[in-house]
């Protein structure tokens, strides 16, 4: 009778604080899925999200509108992203580049909920990309501030200075 021998693997970078990080964002990304599901988008969470830097965390479609969302659940002061995955954010950007589709990193804040970040709001700092808590506190975006980026009342405007960006002008009737 053959047994088998029991052994313990260690797969490099996927120790316990790791697998808590990684479960802690997946929840929350499922959960702003859930948020956009529940509002009448179509969503999808990307496979290989939190793994790899290709692309946004969560897409949500709605007739012509399309957000994406880099989804972070930091408990801390300021957020950093990688420039690796920043500037994969800014590749994604500019090749969905519309009037309709925003990209957002979106900040889930223990206790306060979630708060959308464009990227050119993030410095770039030594090593990484930042924006503290007190700067996103400030401007304040939440997720009904950028559900009314595509209500009829408001036009999304390229500006010549950003022109991966966009500005929201009230429409005059």
């Amino acid at each position: 009778m053959r047994r088998v021998k029991l052994i313990n693997l260690k797969v490099v970078g996927f120790d316990g604080a790791f697998m808590h990080r990684y479960i802690k964002g997946a929840r929350s990304e499922r959960e702003l899925l859930n948020k956009f599901y529940e509002m009448g988008y179509s969503v999808m969470r990307a496979a290989g999200s939190g793994v790899n830097a290709l692309g946004p965390d969560i897409i949500a479609l709605r007739k012509n509108v399309c957000f994406a969302f880099e989804c972070k659940a930091w408990d801390r002061t300021s957020l950093s992203l990688e420039p690796e995955q920043y500037e994969k954010l800014v590749e994604w950007e500019r090749n969905t580049d519309s009037p309709t589709s925003y990209t957002f990193v979106a900040w889930k804040i223990k206790s306060r909920g979630w708060f959308f970040i464009r990227l050119d709001e993030f410095t770039k700092g030594e090593r990484n990309y930042n924006v503290t808590m007190k700067n996103v506190m400030a401007t304040n975006r939440t997720i009904d501030s950028i559900i009314a980026l595509t209500s009829p009342s408001q036009v999304a405007v390229k500006t010549p200075e950003m022109p991966s960006q966009t500005q929201i002008t009230p429409q005059i009737s």
